[in-house]
């Protein structure tokens, strides 16, 4: 069993950058496709980015596509998502999730971390 654990968030500008992370637990960590999702008060969860075990594959939402980075550093059992120019539309929590394949669909992902708040003010 996979253990996420986001950090990272907090409240900035319109405009600035922010950099979260996943901590997971477990020795397999680089057989599992990781994903970023956010969900908004009032709104479905949405896709943001996900990345392959290996690194070599990312998928992208079109909303931060060029502004948004997923990267991960398998050695630390770790993911990132590097957010730049950040818009009052990006307010959500942020999730960490893991599943066997990499997909955009938050209903396919087994496991999942906590959440991280990301408030972007105009």
């Amino acid at each position: 069993q996979v253990q996420l654990v986001e950090s990272g968030g907090g409240l900035v500008q319109a405009g600035d950058s922010l950099r979260l992370s996943c901590a997971t637990s477990g020795r397999t960590f680089s057989a599992y496709a990781m994903g970023w999702f956010r969900q908004a008060p009032g709104k479905e969860r949405e896709f943001v980015a996900a990345i392959s075990g290996s690194g070599s594959r990312t998928y992208y939402a079109n909303s931060v596509k060029g502004r948004f980075t997923i990267s991960r550093d398998n050695a630390k059992n770790t993911v990132f998502l590097q957010m730049n120019s950040l818009k009052p539309g990006d307010t959500a929590v942020y999730y960490c999730a893991a599943d066997f394949i990499l997909n955009t669909n938050p209903g396919s992902y087994i496991y999942w971390g906590q959440g991280t708040q990301v408030t972007v003010s105009s």
